[in-house]
């Protein structure tokens, strides 16, 4: 199959590299020194158990216009960083191309070939002039949500932390033969890839955690064991996830594990840092409206109250804003240098210059 990655980053490195070393003609879209060193020594995938493996000859550029037709185009990029590229995207698309979505949080397509009660609604805190919806079609896209924790270790590198799950499925809940083709293509390069006729309640289910521990993690610094094991944020997450339960069972969604239970499987996860939080650390744009705030669209929509997630999200929000406008990273530092006194000190909240 002829797969580009739109976005070789954490998720869409993996997956990128293990396609390729499972024979599949593969071209990845990067940028900077990541491209550059994927240009020089390839693509390569650390593990925790100290193995790792390298797509050497993988096709890398930052030029989508130059790629071709594709069979598959797998959107690795983050939720907010599609819509200023959905042209380069759509030179991509042949007459029979599919798309793969991975973001974080709910996805602009959602009520698309939904055939509830909302049926083609357009999420206007994702798609606010529509451009993703026209340049996207619908009958392209294949939901899936990426269950793998992952970082960028350094350039040309991807530090893979656990799973391997990735669940695919048709927006009108078929099982179609393309859908199914695609998760053998998933599974034959190691990854868990079912088939699901029920998409978003799965999208729900990650989205769940994400609305929650994300903002928390990157408000206060902390991990996702950090979080679930103090007693305070514990219930902080606990109280954004009920709120955003109503909303879901509203819109005909099944959660297949009870709340807690999902709250302890991120405590299993255990010292790890969430995308946002990383985002945070290194002076760039948040996902604060994909995880959160089309989560409060949806409120509004089934006219569900939604304090707790609202007064998370409006100081994610302002967070975010002061990033970007003022060009800065938040990073935790020790005030208390190894095999040195301490001398009380006051040291800025934000500092530093944008890490890319």
């Amino acid at each position: 199959m002829k797969i580009c990655v739109v976005g070789a980053g954490s998720i869409g490195g993996l997956l990128g590299v293990k396609l390729a070393l499972a024979g599949e003609d593969v071209t990845l879209v990067a940028r900077g020194k990541h491209l550059e060193a994927i240009r020089e020594n390839g693509l390569r995938v650390t593990y925790q158990d100290g193995s790792s493996e390298t797509a050497r000859d993988v096709k890398a550029t930052s030029d989508m216009r130059a790629c071709g037709h594709q069979d598959l185009v797998i959107l690795g990029l983050k939720a907010h960083q599609i819509r200023p590229v959905v042209d380069e995207i759509r030179t991509l698309f042949g007459a029979d191309t599919m798309v793969l979505t991975t973001q974080n949080g709910l996805p602009w397509w959602y009520f698309q070939r939904h055939g509830g009660e909302f049926d083609g609604y357009r999420l206007e805190t994702l798609d606010p002039d529509g451009r993703l919806t026209d340049g996207i079609e619908a009958r392209r896209i294949i939901g899936c949500i990426a269950y793998p924790a992952a970082t960028i270790a350094r350039p040309g590198v991807i530090r893979h932390l656990e799973g391997t799950r990735f669940p695919v499925g048709e927006l009108d809940r078929s099982e179609s033969e393309r859908v199914h083709r695609v998760s053998e293509t998933l599974i034959g390069a190691g990854f868990k890839s079912p088939v699901l006729t029920d998409i978003r309640s799965e999208i729900w289910l990650k989205a769940w955690g994400n609305l929650s521990f994300n903002p928390i993690s990157a408000l206060c610094h902390a991990t996702l064991v950090d979080i679930c094991q103090f007693g305070p944020t514990r219930e902080l997450a606990a109280g954004m996830m009920s709120e955003a339960q109503i909303i879901a069972e509203k819109l005909g969604v099944t959660f297949r594990v009870s709340l807690e239970k999902r709250i302890a499987g991120a405590e299993k996860v255990g010292k790890h840092k969430t995308s946002m939080l990383q985002d945070v650390e290194a002076g760039r744009a948040l996902e604060t409206d994909a995880l959160i705030g089309a989560v409060l669209e949806l409120g509004r929509l089934t006219g569900t109250p939604t304090p707790t997630i609202g007064a998370i999200y409006a100081a994610i929000k302002l967070l975010g804003r002061t990033i970007e406008a003022e060009s800065v990273f938040v990073k935790a530092r020790s005030l208390t240098p190894p095999a040195l006194t301490a001398v009380p000190v006051e040291e800025p909240a934000l500092a530093g210059s944008a890490a890319g």
